[in-house]
């Protein structure tokens, strides 16, 4: 026991971040992931990777000054399924599986035998986590060996480890209750004990810090989550022989709930200094004893921090707590590892930028200032002024021509005849099947695609011959449809290397990063473009590979567009003026997009807005507003179009209840959405909500490698034939298929329509 470190000998720490990612700066876990599904790396290998990326994200924090080092924020597929585990809460039908690695990333992708767990945002970011399920026989028990092996990894290498581990109240709120089991949060008291003996085996290794993350205190997800809160952290603070605890609420302020933390034993709390409020802070009593990590650098995007304000928020909250240490206001997880890699940035903009590596530098810098004085940095406040003014002055921020035209769009621009009369003309220009069958837009990115993206890339192959090879890539697919038997096709994507990258690259006042990658789920990772300016589209963007798709077959081939929101979600997004003006400004573009189309021949259009729930704020006073705005852009974007061309959109991986009306209100002609790991469950939700129009629910889970047969999803289309109602359903996969190999995507389409003539042949088709 000579090793244990009690909480009152725990000094307070100065510098630190809230957590780091995981993926590696050239994604190195992904493909180390992957390489081990596929059967080509084993775990030994597997282990060394993810190792190696670990210990050089830690030196690198140490390197920056930092005086606490975040461990267990590594994850080979996400943290919150690492807490399921960590708690012993897997779903009974992954006991089967002996080894714990497979029975991880069977709980994170699914097998053939069962289905994975649900999957939906983190918060209002574009990261995924794996929902917890927790039923009648959930046991809970303590599995701490992943925590403990990486506090004495870092011991090893002399580092001063902070173990994050997801708190007790997130957890359970943030888990689903299945097979009639009641509110997983009235089911604290069971992990209260838990926690206590990790605090406690923790502090018998050595820790003097310990990080609790409840994010879901910013946030309304239930009334009583600031009493219940009080309640679990007077029980852990209690005990005995544990680390100091902090406990960090991040994406948003915490309000009244950072009163009932300041009431209880806790050494630590880390506040959102960016998304919540100063006022919050000087406000709580209870804070004077404790350590408050101030969260000035913003964790989540990309922009040069501010230094003057931050040390500004730093002096005035610094008579509010025992003493104050410098932070991020989240993890690092939502940002790219570093500038380094960024080669071709336009020399402004990269002054204006700071990834990962930069706001360690940054934490460090405000740090000092703070301890020693600003005089200690005047050269790098001097640099951060600089930047900041030549943003403010740079002639690309602000289009006159863009905001006049905002200026003029009236409610009748975001308006569309009565959807029976849209329907009535869409089916006699369409003629569609009932029960039409379709994806949602992309097909697998196979080898060929990106060695032709490559060649582009290194001057290989010229434009020419890259449209070449796209034109096959397109035919391919085309002939692959119909020989499915799908009724409504899509040109598959081949060109497109995402779906918001694709679009930034093409509008002026955006900027794509050659490795600005960070992890969207699992092994997915996305390069969010840059939005610094005002958004315009100068050219048409899809229409040349939509008709040419459109050329090759009789049956009508989708317009593929993504909506303003999800474009706004999935980017870095200027910091300088309203969410809903940048919104409006790509609605515009996208809305000129669609009218070509239409005048192209197009006659369906599908304008995707997965991430519509991903921003929604964190208390629920704030989300009408929200959701007023987000509304109104993707009917701007949709509404320039004849009544004849139907519109579809795309919504997936999200927790729908809060903006079921908000998905009536879209008044798309069809909406497809994610249905498949939760049993159909939504469209229930979108009856009571009043969704009269038609909708595709997701038959199969396209992010699982199972090939679905054809009798389940029978089972699961004939379970939404009973909420919707045969003239108003249609038929088709969760989500886009580009993940995915071709033999899979065959089998699993080819099931899908046979089961879809099952069902027509099987039922009267009517209502």
């Amino acid at each position: 026991m000579s090793d244990t470190v009690r909480r009152d000998s725990a000094a307070p720490f100065t510098t630190t971040v809230l957590g780091t990612a995981r993926i590696g700066p050239r994604r190195e876990l992904k493909r180390a992931v992957e390489s081990h599904w596929a059967g080509r790396l084993d775990r030994a290998e597997l282990e060394t990777t993810a190792r190696r990326l670990r210990r050089e994200q830690w030196v690198q924090l140490a390197e920056a000054g930092h005086d606490s080092v975040p461990v267990n924020t590594f994850s080979y597929y996400d943290q919150v399924l690492d807490t399921s585990v960590l708690l012993d809460a897997l779903p009974p039908r992954f006991a089967e599986i002996d080894d714990p690695l497979d029975r991880y990333f069977a709980a994170a992708r699914g097998t053939a035998e069962v289905t994975p767990l649900e999957m939906t945002k983190w918060f209002d970011t574009n990261y995924h986590y794996l929902v917890p399920e927790i039923g009648p026989s959930t046991t809970f028990r303590l599995n701490p060996e992943k925590v403990l092996a990486e506090v004495a990894e870092a011991r090893e290498l002399g580092l001063p480890a902070r173990p994050v581990v997801v708190g007790p109240v997130t957890f359970l709120a943030l888990s689903k209750a299945v097979d009639g089991a009641g509110a997983p949060l009235e089911r604290l008291d069971e992990l209260v004990p838990l926690y206590r003996d990790l605090l406690t085996q923790l502090a018998d290794a050595g820790v003097a810090w310990v990080q609790l993350d409840e994010p879901v205190l910013v946030t309304d997800a239930a009334a009583d989550l600031g009493l219940r809160a009080e309640s679990v952290y007077n029980a852990l603070g209690s005990e005995e022989r544990r680390p100091a605890i902090v406990v960090a609420t991040y994406f948003g302020d915490p309000g009244d709930r950072l009163t009932h933390l300041a009431r209880t034993p806790i050494e630590g709390v880390a506040v959102d200094l960016v998304e919540g409020s100063v006022e919050t802070v000087a406000g709580t009593p209870g804070l004077a004893d404790k350590l408050l990590i101030a969260g000035v650098v913003d964790g989540r995007n990309v922009w040069r921090t501010d230094l003057d304000r931050a040390a500004a928020t730093l002096a005035t909250v610094l008579g509010s707590a025992r003493a104050v240490a410098v932070s991020t206001s989240c993890s690092t997880l939502h940002v790219p590892y570093s500038l380094d890699a960024e080669d071709d940035l336009d020399p402004n903009l990269r002054g204006w930028l700071a990834f990962a590596a930069e706001k360690f530098r940054e934490v460090a810098v405000l740090s000092s200032a703070l301890r020693e004085g600003r005089a200690a940095q005047a050269a790098a406040f001097a640099e951060s002024s600089s930047a900041l003014a030549s943003r403010a002055t740079d002639p690309r921020l602000h289009n006159d021509d863009v905001r006049a035209r905002l200026d003029a769009v009236t409610d009748a621009d975001a308006t569309r005849g009565p959807a029976e009369q849209r329907l009535v003309k869409q089916q006699e220009r369409l003629g569609l099947p009932p029960l039409p069958t379709t994806t949602i837009g992309s097909y697998p990115q196979t080898s060929a695609i990106r060695l032709a993206r490559a060649a582009l890339r290194s001057g290989e192959i010229d434009r020419a011959e890259y449209e070449n090879r796209m034109k096959n890539e397109i035919a391919d697919v085309v002939a692959l449809q119909e020989s499915i038997g799908l009724d409504v096709l899509v040109h598959g994507e081949p060109e497109r290397n995402d779906m918001v990258q694709y679009f930034a690259e093409q509008f002026e006042g955006y900027f794509a990063t050659a490795n600005g990658w960070v992890q969207s789920y699992g092994s997915r990772c996305v390069r969010p473009p840059i939005l610094f300016g005002d958004v315009s589209r100068p050219k048409p963007m899809t229409v040349d590979w939509i008709t040419y798709a459109q050329t090759l077959t009789s049956k009508p081939v989708k317009g593929m567009l993504t909506g303003p929101v999800t474009i706004l979600a999935w980017s870095f997004v200027r910091n300088d003026q309203p969410l809903s003006m940048s919104a409006d400004q790509i609605a515009l573009a996208i809305r000129d997009e669609t009218v070509d189309l239409e005048k192209a021949g197009v006659g369906i259009i599908q304008v995707d807005e997965p991430a519509l729930r991903e921003l929604l704020p964190a208390r629920d006073a704030d989300k009408p507003a929200y959701l007023a705005w987000a509304v109104r852009a993707f009917r701007i974007a949709t509404s320039g179009v004849r009544d004849d061309t139907q519109i579809h959109t795309h919504l997936c991986y999200s927790e729908f209840g809060e903006v079921i009306g908000a998905i009536a209100d879209l008044d798309a002609d069809v909406t497809s959405i994610e249905a498949a790991r939760s049993h159909m469950e939504v469209l229930g939700d979108l009856d009571e909500a009043g969704f009269r129009n038609a909708v595709g629910p997701g038959v199969y889970d396209i992010h699982s490698p199972r090939v679905p047969g054809q009798d389940e999803i029978f089972t699961a289309l004939s379970a939404a034939l009973s909420s919707v109602g045969a003239a108003r359903l249609w038929v088709n996969p969760d989500c886009g298929l580009k993940t995915r190999g071709t033999p899979e995507v065959v089998d699993s389409l080819t099931n899908m329509v046979a089961a879809a003539a099952r069902l027509r042949e099987s039922i009267p088709l009517t209502g």
